[in-house]
């Protein structure tokens, strides 16, 4: 299996579960890998055979806009059965991070699996 990833992508979400984070938005930053087979794009060098990272990168801001969230947990796998379902990913790796969370510049977040690698 192959792996195309994103890493970095800066997403402004309202999570959390105290009232003055239910105020505004907060950046959160994802770490993305997705498995796929990249041989046929490779060898077409068309788009259209490839995991399209920009489709990816737009439905995950739209899905975080269209929502609030109160624990990061929620919206990982929010994040993770989307891309599943809607990008036909059999396996990812999903970090999400939340920076000054708690105060003190400490960032806290969660990494999932989901799927089955394939060979």
């Amino acid at each position: 299996m192959d792996i195309v990833f994103i890493r970095g992508l800066r997403i402004d979400a309202i999570i959390g579960i105290h009232d003055w984070e239910k105020q505004q938005r907060r950046p959160l930053l994802l770490d993305l890998e997705l498995g796929c087979d990249i041989r046929r794009a490779a060898a077409t060098d068309q788009i259209s055979d490839a995991l399209d990272y920009a489709a990816v990168t737009e439905r995950l801001m739209q899905l975080v806009a269209d929502n609030r969230f109160e624990l990061v947990e929620t919206l990982a796998e929010h994040c993770a059965t989307c891309l599943r379902e809607e990008f036909a990913i059999p396996w990812l790796r999903l970090t999400l991070n939340k920076p000054d969370a708690v105060g003190a510049g400490v960032a806290v977040g969660v990494i999932i699996e989901r799927g089955e690698r394939i060979p």
